[in-house]
């Protein structure tokens, strides 16, 4: 079949700094404008004119779909571990105990290392390889140091992780499994931030942070594409997105309004944003309470779920623009009750969900008590990583028999 954008590169037409808008361009690699993140910017005319969004029926699933909405240009290898679709799972009972009649999980970890952070790595590496890097850095509290190592492994390039010394196990040993050259700090991601920064003139590596490169952004956008695509171009009413570095919720907020620049949704109606936190460490609920637009960094942060233990995001600012454009909020819950809210999920629905995305169910049950969530509306949770990655979070100590007694049946048909 004869696709109407073979033969052009590609469909960007500059970056764009998202602090002052100042032009960059697009082809050299670029970091970060005024010590802010970079846009992504496309031709959207010319995309309208050379694409449908029928013509996605004939593409094989995954993100590299949206290739129109996508950096790279023709001809660029892909470093892809087959990335996507992940599925759209209705809730039905998780629903009932919430009081919604249409509520959704679109579970990112079931994409290729378990978690949504194989969208923005994905997209990294491949642009990272396409600008001719060899060595990439970045911290890590979490999956994105696994992620990273594993894409680079793809594409024959150096990784180089830096880790809290509490970060989950599982996400230590799969970064150096990966062949990552993974090291402990006793600090928290933004001294591992640090670490990074103060070496890439030594160790000439390119920083692969959370939006100090333009690229993962677009990555998880696709989240927003493909949730598109599989809600029919009607978009949801409410969007739960747990939050650390915040590049996935703005991600998918630039998606919507690039689709309905390109006329591709059925209706105008965009999702409510709602961005979540733990108490333990909730900067970007904190300003949006506060009504500032940037956030101050939170001190003596700690979480259970590690990937929300992000004290000061350089996309602090975009993510809130996002929520209050939205006519979303920003919402922390309760750190002690994370484990509790996890095991319901999962015991509810079979879903393997991460503590992260359990920090969400608790702030349904917060806003469906209050009234911000309407028991009708259609609401989608994103789960951003498996459950099993978090072994810390899930320890538990199982009643044994023993066979050399008599089986006390009454005990095992207790609760």
């Amino acid at each position: 079949m004869h696709d109407p954008a073979a033969g052009r590169e590609t469909f960007v037409s500059h970056l764009e700094s998202a602090i002052d808008g100042t032009r960059l361009a697009a082809d050299e690699l670029q970091t970060l404008h005024r010590d802010r993140p970079l846009w992504v910017r496309y031709d959207l005319e010319a995309i309208r004119r050379s694409c449908s969004r029928e013509q996605l029926r004939d593409r094989e699933p995954g993100m590299w779909r949206y290739r129109e909405l996508l950096p790279p240009r023709s001809g660029d290898p892909i470093v892809s571990l087959g990335e996507g679709p992940s599925p759209l799972i209705p809730c039905p009972r998780l629903g009932g105990q919430l009081g919604l009649q249409n509520l959704w999980i679109k579970d990112e970890g079931q994409l290729p290392t378990g978690s949504f952070k194989s969208r923005g790595m994905a997209m990294a590496i491949t642009m990272a390889q396409r600008f001719g890097v060899k060595r990439v850095a970045l911290p890590s509290a979490g999956n994105a140091g696994g992620a990273a190592g594993a894409y680079a492994a793809r594409a024959g390039m150096e990784c180089f992780v830096f880790m809290p010394e509490d970060t989950p196990i599982v996400n230590q040993y799969e970064a150096v499994l990966a062949g990552a050259r993974t090291f402990r700090v006793n600090g928290l991601i933004t001294d591992c931030g640090r670490i990074v920064r103060e070496g890439q003139q030594r160790m000439q590596w390119f920083d692969l942070s959370t939006l100090k490169e333009p690229y993962r952004i677009e990555g998880k956008k696709t989240m927003g594409l493909e949730l598109a695509e599989q809600c029919e171009w009607v978009l949801p009413d409410v969007i739960l997105y747990p939050t650390g570095g915040g590049t996935g919720l703005i991600g998918m907020w630039k998606a919507f309004a690039e689709l309905a620049e390109l006329g591709w949704l059925e209706d105008d109606g965009r999702p409510r944003m709602i961005s979540v936190q733990s108490d333990g460490c909730a900067p970007i609920a904190r300003a949006f309470a506060a009504q500032e637009r940037f956030a101050e960094p939170f001190a003596n942060a700690q979480t259970i779920a590690r990937g929300l233990r992000v004290p000061a995001a350089v996309g602090d600012f975009m993510i809130l623009d996002a929520v209050r454009e939205s006519g979303g909020c920003a919402i922390a819950v309760d750190e002690t009750r994370i484990t509790e809210w996890m095991r319901q999920a999962v015991t509810a629905e079979g879903i393997s969900v991460c503590p992260e995305t359990a920090a969400c169910v608790g702030a349904l049950e917060t806003l469906t008590a209050q009234g911000q969530i309407q028991p009708h509306e259609r609401v989608v949770v994103f789960n951003t990583g498996a459950a099993q990655k978090y072994i810390e979070a899930i320890t538990t100590t199982l009643p044994s028999i023993d066979l050399e007694k008599e089986i006390a049946w009454s005990e095992i048909e207790s609760p």
